[in-house]
């Protein structure tokens, strides 16, 4: 079939401008783009009748030259017949813009395009919804004006009023550990005082009868003298934290120095080059490795007293060791749940710790192999499992507190035969007790703010920061059953008697003290009250001593109803005030030396009398 002359034109190579030929050919008739894609790909009977019958409502003059300038092997690929239909679907300037975008292939542009153009609609969309809940929640303000305006602005002075206040908020509190920045301090209401560390009411019911004595525990400590603070570190038990406290977190008239690198700090006394603190940070273990009480009793004053040479004493002098101690040396310590100290001491083990540099001197010797076995044959105990190392009847892990705080020279140290084990264990238990209700303070591992406000209150020295609370650590990560737990608790049931003990002793004192420190605030308020009372009394008999025109019972019924200390306090100003102005006519040059004798009579002696007394509050 012969090609009409628009077609064979279009077909044909165009002819050069230098020959005369027009170098743009058009057909007379307009056709659509997707016609001319089809036309295209087909053969040039179907373009022919593309360009020959173009569709309704295109206009004559329509180009189809640049979609013939392709190659033909190009347009007559399948694609171009499949991708054709949906070019129909968008408008005629988009259509030209994909074709241009398909032909360079230029896929970045058209995912830039498809993003620029789906943000812009969703703008478009967020901007009409909060428009309609502005309408919505501002309706009464449609009538005034144009409501789409006034959303925009009010909608832009929340967003700036917002940002304004973070601002603020970061320069007032910078710190991540800002009470407002928590969101704890929104929905949970302010912590009770009275709380523990452990969540339960610290107002418990007691189980043991304390007397006042027992409770009241003030250490009148002269850091300038000669007495002394001995800690006694009882294996894990949080001691090495509370030790570090000790050299660190204390504020004192000198600090402990404390060098980088050095185990130990130099805490001297003021003045003096003589240590206030026996401890391992500050004179290191200079009676043993974790020195027990009966260890602590005999060594310390010996080596307070510079012997550092010399033997410990015989027994027969430990009683007058023991009342030294009780002038000057004020014995500390920390205390732990027997179930969790015995696992982490168990961990520790398991890394390869054992002590072995400890002492466990008692009456003057150290325990001998068959007293004391060991309970592994090798350098150490590590890597040792929980059901080995609760097998061992000579582990030292069991009782570990009881036997740290009892006099062990009691039951004959570590001789078994010297009496029954139940008459031992009663006897340590009892010792154990004794010597933890007169120390000067104890603490207990699981409740640092407290033992923190026991020690300031018992010492009267404030740490620098507070303690911190760790309720993660070693043995918590352990996980046992029932069943091992209460075998925990049976290898060490001394240890569980002397904590519930120690923690009822402790949560009393820290009550005591908080009630003691109430009603002090109370007396203190009290007598302050009672000061201003007087001090307003005595400006108002003065008054009345200058000769003022209203007698004393008027200016009391006066001053009677006056209510609340601000407004006590104002009166008693203005009473002063006129106090002083009369002093000074009353000693002016005018006066003569006989107005001053007009204060004798019943009433007078009456008035100065109470003048006395208010002087003697002061």
């Amino acid at each position: 079939m012969a090609l009409p002359a628009c077609a064979a034109r279009g077909l044909g190579r165009p002819l050069h401008p230098e020959q005369g030929a027009p170098a743009r050919t058009t057909c007379p008739r307009q056709h659509s783009r997707v016609e001319a894609e089809l036309a295209a790909s087909r053969s040039g009977s179907v373009a022919a009748s593309v360009c020959a019958s173009p569709p309704r409502g295109v206009s004559h003059g329509f180009n189809c030259r640049p979609f013939l300038d392709e190659p033909l092997q190009a347009s007559s690929s399948l694609a171009g017949a499949v991708r054709a239909p949906l070019f129909a679907l968008l408008s005629r300037g988009r259509r030209k813009r994909m074709h241009d975008l398909r032909r360079r292939w230029d896929l970045g542009s058209l995912c830039r395009a498809l993003l620029t153009r789906g943000l812009a609609a969703l703008g478009h969309s967020l901007k009409h919804v909060l428009g309609a809940i502005f309408s919505k929640i501002f309706g009464p303000l449609a009538s005034v004006g144009n409501m789409d305006e006034k959303s925009n602005k009010l909608l832009l002075a929340l967003v700036m009023l917002f940002l304004f206040a973070v601002i603020v908020l970061q320069y007032v509190c910078p710190g991540t550990e800002c009470q407002l920045l928590r969101l704890q301090a929104f929905s949970s209401p302010v912590p009770d005082p009275y709380r523990s560390e452990d969540e339960s009411s610290a107002r418990f019911v007691p189980r043991y009868n304390f007397s006042r004595g027992d409770l009241l525990r003030k250490v009148d400590f002269d850091i300038k003298g000669d007495d002394l603070i001995v800690f006694l570190h009882i294996q894990k038990t949080g001691g090495t934290t509370f030790g570090r406290h000790l050299v660190r977190n204390i504020q004192l008239e000198q600090p402990c120095e404390c060098r980088v690198g050095q185990k130990k700090c130099t805490c001297h006394r003021p003045g003096k080059r003589e240590t206030w603190l026996f401890s391992r940070f500050s004179t290191g273990w200079s009676c043993g490795l974790h020195a027990d009480w009966t260890e602590l009793t005999s060594c310390v004053p010996a080596v307070v007293d510079g012997k550092r040479d010399a033997k410990l004493r015989p027994a027969r002098w430990r009683i007058f060791q023991i009342l030294d101690a009780a002038r000057n040396f004020h014995y500390i310590t920390i205390l732990r749940d027997p179930v969790s100290r015995y696992l982490s001491e168990w961990r520790h083990v398991q890394r390869g710790a054992t002590w072995k540099a400890s002492l466990h001197v008692c009456d003057g010797r150290p325990p001998t192999s068959e007293e004391l076995p060991s309970c592994y044959t090798g350098d150490d105990w590590s890597g040792c499992p929980l059901k080995e190392f609760m097998d061992c009847p000579y582990n030292l892990a069991n009782n570990r507190q009881v036997r740290m705080l009892s006099d062990l020279t009691l039951v004959g140290c570590y001789n078994l035969s010297v009496m029954p084990e139940k008459q031992r264990n009663k006897v340590l238990l009892e010792s154990a007790k004794a010597n933890l209700k007169h120390m000067a303070f104890f603490g207990l591992t699981e409740f640092q703010r407290k033992t923190q406000y026991l020690f300031e209150k018992t010492f009267n020295m404030n740490f620098i920061s507070p303690f911190t609370q760790y309720n993660t650590t070693r043995a918590s990560s352990v996980e046992i059953n029932e069943e091992i737990q209460k075998r925990i608790e049976g290898l060490n049931f001394l240890d569980m008697e002397l904590y519930s003990y120690a923690k009822d002793l402790f949560l009393q004192r820290y009550q005591f003290m908080r009630q003691k420190e109430h009603q002090e605030a109370r007396r203190k308020r009290q007598e302050q009250r009672k000061f201003l009372k007087g001090r307003f009394l005595q400006t108002h008999f003065q008054s009345h001593n200058q000769g003022q025109s209203q007698t004393p019972s008027q200016n009391v019924s006066q001053y009677a109803n006056v209510n609340g200390s601000q407004s006590l306090m104002h009166t008693l100003m203005q009473n002063v005030t006129q106090s002083s102005s009369q002093k000074e006519a009353r000693d002016s040059p005018r006066q003569t030396a006989g107005q001053g004798q007009n204060d004798s009579g019943s009433s007078s002696n009456g008035t100065n009398d109470y003048i006395g007394s208010v002087e003697k509050w002061r």
